[in-house]
C-alpha cells in the first residue's frame, strides 16, 4: 500500500502544471454561460492532490460510506487528478446511466485503454457502440449461451483437477483460471492448445501491468504489459487471417470471432483487425476477474454459512443424482431451476458489489436535483452504496439469499450496472457461476486457511490473500 500511495503521490504532482493551466484557461470561458445552480456539498482536499490519499489509504467504500452519510446521497470530491460528483441514489444513477446518459461518456485512464484497446465497445458511445454491443450481445444471448452448458461444465471439473486431498488452493487464482477458459470458448469456441497457452501467457501479463503505475520503464510490470499486449495482437492477428481463410472455404463458427468478421455497417465496412483484437481482449478483461471474484466471494459467504451450504448441496445433489439415473449430464434447464442456488448468486452479488462503481464524464454542464454538474467533471454512480442501503436492503451487511424471493426496486439492484453500458455477458457470467458450483459442492468440501478478514481491490474486491482454501474431495 505505501509504494502505490507513492506512486499516485508522484502522478498527481506531474499532473500539477497541465491541471493549472487547464483550470486557469477555463475557469474564464466555461463561468459565463453556465448556470446560476451551486455545486453539490463535499470536499475537494488538497490542492492538486485532492482526497486521493484518504481514498486510498483506507477500504474505499468505507470512504464513499462516510461521505454519503455526511453529505447526501450527491457530493462532490476530487481524486485521481479529477473533480467529480458522486452519485448514490437509485434516481441518480438511472439519471446519469439511462434517462439522460447522451450527456455523460464513459471515460478511462489513456493507460487503461493503452492495454485494453481503443476500439474496445466499452470506451465508446453512439453509433460505433450501438452497432459493436448488438454483435457481443447476440454471441452471448440466451439462445447462444445454452449451447456452452457442456463445455463450461468440462471446463469446471478441469479447472479442478489437479486439486488433491488437503492441498491449498489460493481461491480466486484458480476461479481466474476457470474464467479464462469459459471467455476463450465464447469468443472463439475450441482452439488449439498451444494457442490458448500462448494467449493465457500474454494476457497473464496484461492483467498484472492493468493496475500498475503506468511508464515506458524496462523491466516494470507497465512496460511488460505493453510489450505482451503487442504479442496479443499478433496471436490474434493470426487467428482472424486463418477464421478469414476459413470463411472463403464456408466453415462456419457460431463464436464472437464469426460475429465481428460476418459485420457489415450501413456503408458496408467491416471491422478491422485492430478494432476485433481490441473487442476480444475487452471481452476477456471485462469477463475474467468480475466472474472469477463473485465465484471467490460465494465461497466465502457458503463457508461461513453452514446451514446454507447444506441447503445448497442438497439442491444441487438431487440434481446430480437424476442426471445419474438418466445417464445424462448437466442441463440448460436444470441450470435455469436451482432456486436456492441462484438466490445465493444474487445476494453475493449484491454484498461484494464487485463493480462499486462506474466513471462516466459530464460532456456538458448539467444540473441535477438543483445541483450543478460542471462539463468536463467526472461523474460516479455508487452501485455498492445503494447495494448497501437500509433503505433498499434490510439489515444490508447480513447474507440473505432469501431477499430476492421478492424482486428489488427497480435500479436498486444493478451488480452488471445498467443501461446502453450495461454488461452484456451477465447471462453468461451467472451460467458459468452456477455451474461451477454445481461441480464444486457435489464433489468438495473447503475450509479457509488463517483467520485474517478483510479486503483487498486488485482492481475489483476480493477477499484477503484471495481466499486460501483447504480443499478435499467428497467420496461419491
Amino acid at each position: 500500500m505505501d509504494a502505490f500511495l507513492f506512486y499516485v503521490f508522484i502522478f498527481l504532482l506531474t499532473l500539477f502544471f497541465s491541471h493549472f493551466l487547464i483550470t486557469k484557461f477555463t475557469s474564464n470561458n466555461g463561468s459565463k454561460n453556465r448556470s446560476s445552480a451551486k455545486l453539490p456539498p463535499g470536499s475537494m482536499g488538497w490542492p492538486y492532490i485532492g482526497e486521493t490519499l484518504q481514498l486510498y489509504s483506507q477500504d474505499p467504500n468505507t470512504f464513499f460510506a462516510s461521505k454519503q452519510k455526511r453529505y447526501g446521497d450527491i457530493f462532490k470530491t476530487h481524486i485521481l487528478g479529477c473533480p467529480s460528483v458522486m452519485l448514490a441514489s437509485p434516481e441518480a444513477a438511472k439519471f446519469v446511466l439511462v434517462t439522460e446518459a447522451h450527456l455523460f461518456k464513459p471515460t478511462y485512464p489513456k493507460s487503461k485503454e493503452r492495454l485494453i484497446g481503443p476500439s474496445a465497445l466499452f470506451f465508446h458511445q453512439g453509433d460505433y457502440h450501438v452497432r459493436l454491443r448488438k454483435l457481443v450481445q447476440s454471441s452471448l444471448s440466451l439462445d447462444a449461451i445454452k449451447n456452452l452448458v457442456a463445455d463450461i461444465e468440462a471446463a469446471a471439473v478441469s479447472a479442478s483437477t489437479s486439486w488433491v486431498n488437503g492441498q491449498v488452493i489460493n481461491t480466486f487464482h484458480e476461479m481466474k483460471k476457470l474464467s479464462f477458459d469459459v471467455g476463450i470458448l465464447s469468443i472463439f469456441g475450441h482452439l488449439e492448445a498451444r494457442v490458448t497457452k500462448e494467449l493465457k501467457e500474454n494476457y497473464s501479463i496484461v492483467d498484472k501491468g492493468y493496475n500498475s503505475f503506468p511508464n515506458n520503464i524496462p523491466g516494470t510490470s507497465y512496460k511488460k504489459a505493453l510489450l505482451a499486449r503487442k504479442k496479443l495482437s499478433k496471436i490474434l492477428s493470426d487467428i482472424i487471417w486463418e477464421r478469414k481463410e476459413k470463411k472463403v472455404v464456408n466453415i462456419k463458427n457460431d463464436d464472437l470471432v464469426d460475429c465481428f468478421l460476418n459485420s457489415k455497417d450501413e456503408k458496408g465496412e467491416v471491422l478491422s483487425n485492430d478494432q476485433i483484437a481490441d473487442n476480444i481482449i475487452g471481452v476477456l478483461f471485462a469477463a475474467q476477474d468480475t466472474t472469477a471474484s463473485v465465484m471467490t466471494w460465494i465461497l466465502k459467504f457458503l463457508h461461513d454459512e453452514p446451514k446454507l451450504l447444506e441447503a445448497v448441496k442438497a439442491e444441487q445433489k438431487e440434481i446430480r443424482r437424476l442426471n445419474e439415473e438418466n445417464k445424462q449430464r448437466l442441463t440448460w434447464t436444470q441450470t435455469r431451476n436451482m432456486p436456492l442456488t441462484y438466490k445465493v448468486v444474487l445476494e453475493s452479488l449484491r454484498i461484494a458489489s464487485i463493480i462499486s462503481f462506474t466513471f462516466r464524464e459530464a460532456v456538458a454542464d448539467v444540473e441535477y436535483k438543483g445541483y450543478l454538474i460542471p462539463k468536463g467533471w467526472k461523474v460516479m454512480p455508487l452501485f455498492r452504496n445503494i447495494h448497501h442501503n437500509p433503505e433498499f436492503f434490510d439489515q444490508p451487511q447480513k447474507f440473505d439469499p432469501s431477499r430476492f424471493e421478492v424482486s428489488p426496486k427497480p435500479n436498486t439492484f444493478m451488480p452488471f450496472g445498467t443501461g446502453t453500458h450495461a454488461c452484456p455477458g451477465n447471462e453468461l457470467a451467472k451460467l458459468e457461476i452456477l455451474i461451477m458450483l454445481h461441480h464444486l459442492v457435489n464433489n468438495f468440501r473447503w475450509e479457509i486457511v488463517g483467520s485474517e478478514s478483510g479486503v483487498q481491490y486488485g482492481p475489483f474486491p476480493v477477499p484477503h490473500k484471495g481466499l486460501p482454501v483447504r480443499v478435499w474431495r467428497e467420496s461419491l
